[in-house]
């Protein structure tokens, strides 16, 4: 399995700028002239990234739509503040229609595979969001033919990842117990990920999460969590406790991860931040070029991409179509 896949244009198909998040502040026995001097290298690099991604054609045309994005999510946001009205009366596909009704495309998915269709999806937004960041995501999830599509809300002040993470466990079983499926799916954007991620590694969610799929989620931490002296923003600081316990090992972790994440996004600093490493994780990293943060979930490469990873994911992890990357057991896994 590669490690990270583009999705975009080819001729751009490279990694951004690395730069060690850990070690950007002075290390013990550090002169301060040198730790400086490093500091300074680094975030000039990881400065020059981004204006490079900015720049180029994909980078003005995300920004366009990132402003755009954000103003129309302004005029949503209060239409998602209520707690989404579940249906109690799933049908077998999860639609209330017969199969026979359902568009093309619908159809299509519950043909081929109907526990794919019919597999819940519960979508889990950042902080201070709510679920009408997933307005085009659900659609497009729906019109693919996903029945079951869930999102779960909680409030916009918020002190720990930990509490929401239990409050992400109840909203499962609950999912569970009205679906009648043993398994979902779970979406996260921004924090919402690292909320999905304490609820698999820590508290035993890998028992009911199939795939987890990350959107811009700063699995090694954001610079910008450095300007907010709050202890929820302290947790999304690299290498805080939060972060470290999520780097503790998680043998046996069921669940399989795909992280995708942007060079043009601005509130995951530096960039590749957003890449997901874990030796105890089925993990797959995706690259798309030229969006914001906020445009991650309206974007048409990503919501195409969760819909295929989602769509053509076996129990095993491996892929049931030709053409669509594999998720490859790790060596230590492999050996065991």
């Amino acid at each position: 399995m590669s490690d990270l896949d583009t999705v975009g244009r080819p001729d751009l198909a490279r990694e951004p700028a690395r730069v060690d998040v850990m070690r950007l502040w002075p290390q013990p026995g550090e002169h301060g002239l040198s730790a400086g001097r490093r500091m300074a290298g680094q975030v000039a690099r990881a400065a020059r990234a981004g204006v490079a991604a900015l720049a180029s054609g994909p980078g003005i045309r995300g920004a366009g739509v990132e402003m755009a994005w954000i103003a129309a999510h302004v005029a949503l946001y209060p239409l998602g503040v209520a707690r989404e009205r579940q249906c109690r009366a799933w049908g077998p596909f999860g639609y209330q229609r017969r199969l026979g009704d359902l568009p093309p495309e619908q159809r299509g998915l519950v043909v081929f595979d109907v526990e794919a269709a019919g597999t819940p999806i519960l979508l889990v937004h950042g902080m201070v969001d709510n679920r009408s960041i997933f307005t085009v995501l659900r659609r497009g999830l729906r019109r693919r033919g996903f029945g079951r599509v869930a999102t779960m809300n909680y409030g916009p002040i918020v002190g720990d990842v930990r509490r929401v993470a239990g409050d992400l466990a109840a909203a499962v079983e609950e999912l569970c117990a009205e679906t009648g499926y043993e398994r979902v799916h779970v979406v996260g954007h921004s924090m919402g990920g690292l909320i999905a991620r304490y609820y698999v590694q820590r508290l035993g969610g890998d028992e009911r999460v199939h795939t987890l799929v990350t959107l811009g989620t700063p699995h090694n931490g954001t610079w910008h969590a450095y300007l907010l002296p709050t202890r929820l923003v302290r947790q999304l600081r690299p290498g805080s406790d939060l972060l470290e316990e999520l780097d503790a090992p998680t043998p046996d972790c069921r669940t399989r991860h795909v992280s995708i994440y942007s060079d043009l996004d601005q509130m995951v600093v530096p960039q590749h931040s957003g890449r997901l490493h874990h030796p105890d994780l089925h993990a797959r990293n995706v690259l798309v070029r030229g969006v914001g943060h906020m445009s991650l979930p309206i974007d048409p490469r990503v919501v195409h991409e969760v819909c295929t990873t989602l769509a053509q994911l076996n129990t095993d992890g491996s892929t049931m179509r030709a053409g669509v990357s594999r998720l490859e057991r790790t060596r230590r896994q492999l050996s065991a």
